[in-house]
């Protein structure tokens, strides 16, 4: 028992203490991976000769070719524009109605589940800023009645 104690306090007295860094000054600003410093050495002296070959490479038919052109030249879009009327989102009933246009809207196959939610999102984002507003207003309300009172 005892050298366990003994051999727990050697291994603490090499450490550093709470919140002290091993590295204080830390990595220099501007420095670069030697991975990275290698693929941009890399790309300056190869990358026009290595682009042409996959153009080529794609004009005769490699697909994996054409993709990695054709991903650098309309590259895949994140979303699409959706259309749902949604009621004005002003107080809270407003936020039950939209939820339920979003709800209905994807259960109709209008637009897709992920979309669905990430409307959701924006339908829950408007809830919390009127909630941070009507907090404020009665903050505010009380405030005034208490200097009132006061």
């Amino acid at each position: 028992m005892a050298r366990m104690a003994e051999n727990s306090g050697k291994k603490q007295a090499g450490r550093f203490q709470p919140g002290q860094s091993g590295n204080p000054a830390g990595k220099p600003r501007g420095a670069r991976h030697k991975a990275v410093q290698a693929m941009d050495l890399l790309g300056r002296n190869e990358g026009e000769e290595i682009l042409l070959s996959v153009i080529q490479a794609a004009k005769s038919g490699d697909m994996r070719a054409a993709e990695i052109i054709l991903r650098r030249i309309w590259p895949e879009t994140k979303g699409r524009p959706v259309h749902v009327d949604l009621p004005a989102v002003a107080d809270a009933g407003g936020i039950v109605e939209a939820m339920a246009a979003i709800t209905q809207a994807a259960a109709g196959g209008e637009i897709t589940t992920e979309e669905a939610s990430a409307l959701a999102g924006l339908v829950e984002a408007q809830r919390k800023a009127i909630e941070t507003a009507e907090l404020e207003a009665r903050i505010t309300a009380l405030e005034a009645k208490e200097q009132n009172n006061g």
